[in-house]
Order: C-alpha cells, then structure tokens, then sequence
C-alpha cells in the first residue's frame, strides 16, 4: 500500500515557476520560437498567403524544394567523444574577411512586401551579426538607402543580367560608388520558372486588390496597414511594374548571356566576384575559368528549374573541382544551423539562406531577423559541441555523410 498524505504548500510552490516573457507583444512572440521552422508557421499567420507562398513555394511540382531538404534529412554526423568543447569558434573568413558564422543573407527579391522594414532590416541584421547580406537586383531598397541604413555592414550586390545592358552596367557602376564589396551573378535565371503558387493566387507586383485580396485582407489587416501607410512597394532598380513576377524576368532578364559575360563583369568590377547558380562541376570549372572568386552550388531555392541537381549532392564534385582556386557556398533547403555544419564539412565555406530570414521576417520584422540568427548560430555551436569539433576550421569530410 502506499502511503498518501496532503502536501505542504512550500512543497507545492517550489513546482510553480511561471515563465518570464518579454512585455512587447512582438517579443514575447519570437521568444516562443524554438527554431527557424516555429518562425514559418508564425510567418504563416501574419502575411497574406499569396505572400507566404511567394516566399515559401517552388517552380512547377516543387519537386527540387523537397529534394533539397530531403537531402539534409539524409545527413549523418560522426561524432567523437571526449573532446574539450566547453568552447567553440563559430567564425571563418568569407573572401578573405572574417566572418563570426559561416553564413551570409541571402539575396531575395520584394523584400519589403514581407514586411516593411525589408532589406534595411537584414542590413542591420547582418551588421550586428557580422556575416555579409547580398542586396538584390530586384530588391525594394536601394543601394545607396541600403549602405546608409548598415554602413558598416558587408554589403555584396546580387546582379541578374538584363536585356539592356546599359542599365546592367549602370547598376554595378552603382555598386562600386557605394561601397559594396563583391558582385553574385546568378546565373540560373535566363527565364522565370514556373511558380505555381503565384499563378493560382494572382500574386503581382505591388499586391492588386482583388475580391480575394480584399477578403484576405480582413484577417491581416496590420500587413495591409503597414503596407498603404509607408513608401509605396517599388522595385530599386526599375521605375514601375504593375505584372506578375514571371512577366517582369521574361521581359528584363537576358536568356542569351554566356560566359563573356562573366569575362566582362570581371574586367569591369574590382572587388570579388560570385556566381550563383553553377549546378554541376563542369559549370564551375568555366566560370572560375571566366574569373569568379567563388561560386555558389544553387537551384535557385528550386524556384527555377523543377528537378534540378540537388545542391548538397553535387557540393562535393564541385568542391573537388575548383575549392584550390576559389570559394563554394551552398544555397538551398538550409533551415537548421547544423544544415550549415554539414555544408562546410563537405567543403563549402559557408551557406547563403534566404527563406529562412524571411520567415523571421515576416514574423517580427527586424527582431525576427535577429531571432533567426541568434537560432542558427545557436544550433551551430551546439552541433560542433555534440560532433567534438572545437572549431569551424576543424570540420572535414570524414565528419558526415548522406545516408542512401
């Protein structure tokens, strides 16, 4: 039989310890995400859904997409024990600078139709943090606005190549004036992939009211307010569009650009130069070749072509290829810092994330951005302690493996 007695109020008490949240209510929110993927679903709740899904969806089947995150389940650690890592260096060098994470924002157009704040609030993000942001050709703040908001920040350019080359060249004479410190060419764009889920919810740039946004707007009804009461939502770089996405990069982007490009680009800009896009190692060994100090194994986010090389499969090929001559980051399905520690353990210097910012963007603005970092860096030096490793420089192939 057991014995059963009242208990005493004192050892009751001890059992109650009511959590302590922040007071605002948009940090008592964020505090309540765990990981980059508790962000989405609140990003999910607090934009209309032909915002969510511009930022969350794919082209055609979204087949690529879940490939790439697929790819990250079949990661498998090899740790080591007893290793002294009650302290572990998360930083590294990124052409040549340091660093504090292995990470850089990703370029990402229509920033500001997320959120307000947009591309200022990542600059500021990435300046507190210390990792570089990629402004986009299609981003929704200038340069010049960029580089005054984050003046200390690594500030890198995201070209896309148009069809008049007058204004490409007028962009990255733009960039030079203002400081920025190396150009990504993505490469992967000489058309728009088919994003389905932009097409089934009329999704065009700035936002059109329809019955349907109209009706959505009732249940995001701060989205709506913050966005008819600050500056308009236009393009940085083009003067108007009133059409979908696709519409606008089959109009501007330039389908026939080649390797001289690269050439050109290379002859005309000083400081580093990345190409985003490359997809197997012959690409890379061409345009290392061209000149480009480092490339990025892309799929673009698998926004571009459905069933494309998955980027973490193909990283080790190219890393074989050209990692003596130049950088290789990897881009794609990354949510999760010990994403980011695979990566560099198969050879990449560092990973560029997009969504997952967004996401935090979405959910809080620029304290969501932070949360988003603080998430990743976090997961980062946790995963390096439970693999034994002491330090990013320390992670080698021999680390991790993908499962069949």
């Amino acid at each position: 039989m057991v014995a059963r007695r009242m208990p005493r109020w004192s050892e009751f008490s001890e059992l109650i310890r009511p959590r302590s949240l922040p007071g605002d209510a948009t940090d008592r929110r964020l505090a309540r995400a765990a990981t980059v993927g508790d962000l989405r679903e609140m990003a999910r709740m607090r934009v209309p859904r032909a915002v969510f899904d511009y930022t969350d969806g794919a082209a055609g089947a979204e087949i690529s997409l879940r490939r790439s995150r697929a790819a990250f389940e079949r990661i498998e650690f090899r740790p080591s024990v007893l290793r002294d890592v009650s302290a572990v260096d998360t930083t590294t060098t990124v052409l040549g600078k340091p660093a504090t994470l292995p990470l850089a924002f990703a370029p990402t157009g229509f920033t500001r139709l997320m959120h307000t704040e947009g591309e200022t609030a990542v600059g500021r993000v990435a300046e507190r943090v210390g990792v570089p942001y990629a402004l986009s050709t299609m981003g929704t703040t200038s340069m010049e606005a960029l580089a005054a908001a984050a003046p200390g920040a690594r500030r890198w350019f995201q070209l896309y190549l148009w069809r008049d080359r007058d204004a490409s060249r007028a962009m990255v004479e733009r960039a030079v004036a203002a400081g920025y410190e190396a150009l990504v060419l993505t490469v992967d764009t000489p058309v728009a992939g088919p994003r389905l889920r932009d097409v089934r919810n009329g999704f065009t740039i700035p936002p059109a009211l329809s019955l349907r946004t109209v009706a959505n707007a009732a249940v995001h009804p701060r989205w709506w307010i913050d966005l008819l009461t600050t500056e308009p939502l236009e393009f940085a770089s083009l003067r108007s569009w009133g059409g979908t996405v696709a519409e606008l990069v089959d109009r501007v982007f330039e389908p026939a650009a080649t390797l001289a490009d690269v050439r050109a680009l290379r002859d005309a800009w000083p400081g580093a130069l990345v190409v985003k896009g490359v997809q197997g190692a012959d690409d890379a060994r061409a345009v290392v070749d061209a000149g480009a100090d480092a490339v990025v194994v892309s799929n673009h986010g698998g926004r571009q072509l459905d069933r494309a090389p998955t980027p973490l499969e193909q990283l080790p090929d190219v890393v074989r290829a050209v990692g003596d001559r130049a950088e290789v980051y990897l881009d794609g399905g990354i949510l999760d810092g010990a994403d980011i520690v695979a990566a560099v353990a198969f050879g990449a210097r560092a990973c560029l994330v997009g969504r997952a910012y967004l996401y935090g963007l979405m959910a809080g603005g620029e304290r969501g951005v932070q949360r988003t970092a603080d998430i990743l860096a976090k997961e980062i030096a946790r995963t390096l302690q439970l693999l034994g490793v002491a330090s990013i420089a320390e992670l080698t192939p021999d680390r991790v493996r993908l499962r069949p």
